[in-house]
């Protein structure tokens, strides 16, 4: 590792789950003046904004909303390419609702859900952001149905003609990261299984996926073995039938003492056209912006003992996103 962080951290994933722990639970939220470039576009399923100010403004109303949330670091998987590094950052996010904000009433109950944030930086400042949480999880978690909700936030927003647009390609800001990840096998058979998935081809998961797998799914749905992911990813892609499947960015890894790991970022762009896990079709234009990551264990294959199998799967999309484009086209609001 160069001395591009400055030798204050040991390595990139140390600077990345540092700094989350910094701003975060240590309430240094003036650091991202200086950790964030004043005009970083930063993507999440409900939009895109430009600058730091912004991110800013989130993390404050996000404390203040749950003034004990933590972001714990459960992995950083990353690459390095055209000057910059780019940290596939997957957090297991905890709070308590205690007071009113983006998420409604205070309602005193507690959440545990994922998210997964793709960073990228150089010269010690991230300068692109990719974000994913888990919403429908936290809003089920607080009494909530991520449909509702969604149509709740439209008319919040002013309304189908005033509200903020959720993220689709033609709004997206060109940033200066440009790369596709690393050149590494784990992410070259993460990135198969997917699209061998997206193209009907379910029946990788048995022949891919470890018997005993643990998978954990956006609703912070945690499911199991070939079953349960054959059921997510069959609702969602029978959802959106004729979508494009896209891969973005690919990660793979083989660190010490580690089970090789991948990061996939992806996306399904098209029209709700199929019965799935978004009930009947509507003919919305939907994009699902969506991330995977997986862990490779020694027991795979379709008797379980040939081969590297998929052992832990964690995906993510934010369902609220995708309810309101469909909401935005039924007129559902």
């Amino acid at each position: 590792m160069s001395n591009l962080f400055w030798g204050e951290w040991q390595d990139f994933p140390d600077y990345i789950t540092d700094i989350t722990r910094r701003i975060w639970e240590g309430r240094q939220i003036e650091s991202l003046n200086r950790l964030y470039a004043p005009s970083i576009p930063v993507r999440t399923p409900m939009g895109v904004s430009r600058g730091n100010q912004g991110v800013i403004a989130s993390t404050m109303a996000t404390l203040a909303e749950f003034p004990d949330r933590a972001l714990l670091a459960e992995d950083v998987i990353w690459s390095e390419a055209e000057g910059h590094y780019l940290s596939s950052h997957r957090i297991l996010s905890t709070g308590t609702h205690l007071a009113d904000g983006a998420f409604g009433a205070a309602t005193g109950r507690r959440f545990a859900i994922r998210a997964i944030a793709d960073c990228a930086a150089r010269a010690g400042v991230i300068d692109d952001e990719w974000l994913l949480r888990d919403n429908g999880g936290l809003i089920r978690q607080l009494g909530g149905d991520p449909r509702s909700f969604a149509r709740a936030l439209i008319a919040r927003e002013g309304g189908p003609e005033a509200c903020t647009r959720p993220f689709t390609p033609e709004i997206d800001i060109a940033g200066p990261y440009a790369g596709r990840g690393n050149d590494n096998d784990w992410g070259a058979r993460l990135a198969d299984i997917l699209t061998r998935i997206m193209a009907g081809d379910l029946a990788v998961i048995a022949q891919s996926y470890d018997r005993a797998a643990n998978l954990f799914y956006p609703g912070a749905v945690e499911a199991f073995s070939h079953d349960g992911a054959e059921r997510f990813w069959m609702g969602l892609r029978a959802a959106f039938p004729s979508a494009r499947f896209a891969i973005h960015h690919v990660i793979g890894r083989a660190d010490k003492v580690m089970p090789p790991r991948a990061a996939l970022r992806w996306s399904l762009d098209g029209t709700h056209d199929g019965w799935g896990s978004f009930g009947p079709p509507t003919g919305a234009r939907v994009h699902v912006m969506g991330a995977t990551h997986g862990e490779f264990g020694p027991w795979g294959g379709v008797d379980g003992r040939h081969g590297w199998g998929l052992r832990r799967e964690y995906t993510l999309f934010d369902e609220t996103a995708i309810w309101k484009q469909i909401a935005l086209h039924t007129g559902d609001t």
